[in-house]
């Protein structure tokens, strides 16, 4: 571009307070389901902040690269707007919004004042344009970002949650499992069965598989790892849960559990590891 957007710092500054006015109404209109989300105050404050910031980066920065050093405030203030109004429940098209939504009144201050000179007026428009395009484009490339983080973030949230490790008796633990056990999964599960072995000094763990839907090769194999893993620390695993359907299917995969302890139920399980640790279960008869 010819003059590289010479006279749009100029309208930014000179004509400030009518651009923050007429954008903060332009706003209002065009998202009218949004009312009650974001107080008045906040959003002139927010559409203020980016003004100014937009006219000093405007100023001092090339406005074909909204990332170089004289942008960062801009970006600053753009990455936390996207990421606010992503908790709030705003779209990306929403949040986007926040910045094509000054284009109207942007372009209507630059009508005004290059009427006389079309080919300025051309050349403003455009490059404000790309300019404003670039900024909502980022705003969406943060809002989804973030949300993925807040995915990541609540997805091991609840891996943890889905493989607790229960002390069943001094020196027995349980680790109950639900779903598949892929290798995400089956780290978190090592992780946090050797934890507790260590914290509580656990001899034996009971790993029950009655809420694992299937077992393949892989999971077989997830298995022996953290079996393995529990053997270095000192303590004997011991396998339940394991239903006719799937001691079909380990010894169709050709699966050699080696010496593994197996059992059928949870109850099983934990009446050997009490036999191991050298105790037992006895009835007592009501009442004596």
């Amino acid at each position: 571009m010819s003059n590289n957007g010479k006279g749009l710092p100029e309208v930014l500054a000179n004509h400030e307070a009518d651009l923050l006015a007429d954008w903060i109404k332009e706003q209002a209109a065009g998202a009218p389901r949004r009312a009650g989300t974001i107080r008045e105050t906040e959003l002139r404050d927010q559409s203020k902040e980016f003004l100014s910031l937009l006219k000093a980066a405007v100023k001092d920065g090339s406005l074909d690269d909204i990332k170089g050093a004289q942008w960062s405030g801009v970006r600053g203030m753009l990455t936390d707007l996207s990421r606010s109004r992503g908790v709030q429940g705003f779209s990306p098209s929403e949040t986007a919004s926040f910045v094509f939504s000054l284009k109207k009144p942007l372009f209507d201050r630059l009508r005004r004042e290059f009427s006389k000179d079309a080919d300025a007026l051309a050349e403003l428009t455009w490059t404000a344009t790309q300019l404003l395009d670039n900024l909502g484009l980022y705003t969406t490339e943060v809002y989804q970002k973030s949300r993925e983080e807040v995915i990541a973030r609540q997805q091991q949230e609840m891996l943890e949650l889905s493989t607790p490790v229960v002390k069943l008796w001094e020196g027995i633990l349980a680790l109950p499992m639900i779903g598949t056990l892929d290798s995400a999964r089956t780290q978190v599960v090592m992780e946090s069965l050797l934890q507790r072995i260590v914290e509580t000094g656990s001899s034996i763990a009971i790993i029950d598989i009655t809420g694992v839907p299937t077992v393949d090769t892989l999971t077989a194999q997830h298995l022996l790892k953290t079996v393995t893993a529990a053997r270095l620390m000192g303590a004997e695993c011991i396998i339940s849960g394991i239903r006719p359907q799937i001691a079909q299917t380990i010894v169709h995969l050709g699966v050699d559990l080696g010496d593994i302890t197996t059992k059928a139920s949870l109850a099983d399980a934990f009446a050997i590891a009490l036999e191991r640790t050298g105790r037992a279960v006895r009835r007592v008869r009501a009442g004596s």
